[in-house]
């Protein structure tokens, strides 16, 4: 018999956290665990995402994230957490987490985000503080900040290490401004407005390879 798996595998024990100091000699799917003797309450909490990331670069954003290679408490967890700061006019560009979906909760300003499914439609809304959205596992995916202050989101994802597939970086080089702004443009136009919503359209110019 064959058997999916479409999730990280569960834990066998109560807690499992990574052994970050420990010379890796066994390579398995995931993470060594921590000397149970050694757990520590601390294992289980982060300061990471307390403050603003780095967004003094082209797209205006920085995206911070905490997995289980420096986040021990997530181990075997199947878990991930992000914080995403957008300046006003900040984008993140579309990328794909290939071993995660994604809850994207706009914890301060107000930003744009979609998602493009295999068929090249755009699922795209603006969202406004304490909304969430949700970035199917595998999908491109995108947000700008729509309003006139920084915004800030977090997001939690589904798998202790969800990966990431960007688009590259090299097609938009230090004189690329005037491809961003064609492209926030374009986005901005699928909605009619910085805060309407849109569902089941095409992206126009956008074709998946």
């Amino acid at each position: 018999m064959e058997y999916i798996c479409l999730a990280d595998f569960g834990n066998l024990q109560d807690t499992c956290p990574t052994a970050t100091q420990a010379k890796q000699t066994v390579f398995i799917n995931g993470f060594n665990c921590k000397n149970p003797a050694n757990i520590t309450s601390s294992d289980f909490k982060t300061s990471n995402l307390n403050h603003t990331g780095n967004i003094d670069n082209i797209f205006l954003s920085a995206v911070t994230i905490a997995t289980a290679a420096d986040f021990p408490g997530l181990n075997t967890l199947g878990l991930s957490i992000a914080r995403t700061d957008l300046e006003v006019d900040g984008l993140v560009l579309a990328h794909s987490h290939p071993r995660a979906s994604e809850m994207f909760f706009v914890s301060k300003g107000n930003v744009v985000a979609g998602f493009i499914d295999t068929r090249n439609k755009v699922f795209q809304l603006g969202l406004n503080e304490g909304d969430v959205f949700v970035f199917p596992r595998g999908l491109l995916h995108f947000c700008f900040n729509s309003g006139f202050e920084p915004a800030t989101v977090f997001s939690v994802l589904n798998s202790q290490n969800p990966g990431v597939v960007t688009l590259s970086g090299a097609m938009f080089g230090p004189d690329s401004d005037n491809v961003l702004d064609k492209l926030v443009r374009q986005l901005i136009s699928l909605s009619g407005s910085k805060h309407n919503g849109v569902g089941n359209m095409t992206l126009a110019g956008f074709s998946i390879m």
